[in-house]
């Protein structure tokens, strides 16, 4: 996966899965230099890997190179602490894989989502609608719910959502400053910006999830628990069965029968009786 920032700036664009407008004279299908053709590449080989290692597509808003360096190392340092809470119980260290953050190139990210064969168009265009700005993803290795709750909570601790109702300071103008000098030529400030960072959707087991849908998710078992409680559910009758036989086994449930039956006479020789 490519860097979490890039030395020039990205700008952010629409993902877009049309087909492409065909120019008299050039080249079909259209040819990429290096850099480009080594990202379509690195895309496509992310999006082959989503059956087994989810995507979470967030949409980024007035991030500076140093903030996404410490917005990468708080995810780092949720998922250690998170590998350390599983390893607890055990004697030996739980290794889990560490999550990757990348600022995407938009344009060539909707080529390689229309070029990849198993998604259909459909599920194609409900991602390229999911995220309209600053654009990037975070991968993790494989499908573990609470690992992903982990990372979302850190998520929301490094980049607080913003406050309803609250919006950006305009820039002050020089006639307003009570400092300005007629004449004298200002010195520059640069606007203090607040990051913000939105989970606009997923792609996990190459199923497309709503906002919504990927906290439901997060909030999951991991499979080999639910594999636990459906053995468990399984097994039961058969305990119960078990359980049933070892009593009959004890004459306790022939006891049970004897008993029922004779209250059964009982009430039968009242009933003839009156």
């Amino acid at each position: 996966m490519s860097s979490l920032f890039c030395r020039r700036p990205v700008v952010g664009y629409v993902v877009s899965v049309k087909l492409p407008r065909v120019y008299e004279g050039k080249p079909t299908p259209r040819r990429y230099g290096v850099e480009k053709t080594f990202l379509y590449n690195q895309y496509t080989r992310m999006l082959e890997a989503s059956n087994n290692s989810p995507i979470i597509f967030l949409q980024h808003t007035n991030f500076s190179a140093q903030r996404l360096q410490k917005l990468r190392r708080d995810i780092t340092d949720a998922n250690t602490k998170f590998s350390v809470s599983l390893s607890s119980p055990t004697p030996a260290p739980v290794e889990i894989g560490a999550p990757t953050l990348a600022v995407m190139r938009t344009s060539l990210f909707g080529v390689a989502l229309r070029d990849f064969a198993p998604l259909d168009a459909d599920k194609a265009a409900q991602i390229a609608g999911l995220v309209k700005g600053g654009f990037a993803v975070l991968t993790l290795p494989s499908f573990n719910p609470p690992q992903l709750d982990a990372i979302l909570r850190a998520l929301d601790r490094s980049v607080p959502p913003k406050k309803p109702g609250v919006e950006q300071p305009p820039p002050m103008k020089p006639q307003d400053d009570p400092s300005f000098v007629p004449g004298r030529k200002m010195q520059r400030v640069k606007p203090v910006l607040t990051p913000e960072l939105t989970v606009m959707g997923a792609l996990i087991e190459r199923q497309v999830f709503g906002m919504e849908d990927v906290r439901d998710v997060s909030k999951l078992p991991t499979l080999d628990t639910l594999r636990a409680q459906i053995v468990g559910l399984l097994s039961s009758p058969a305990v119960q069965l078990a359980a049933i036989l070892s009593e009959a086994s004890g004459g306790k449930l022939a006891r049970t029968l004897e008993g029922l039956k004779k209250g059964l006479e009982d009430s039968q020789g009242a009933e003839t009786s009156s």
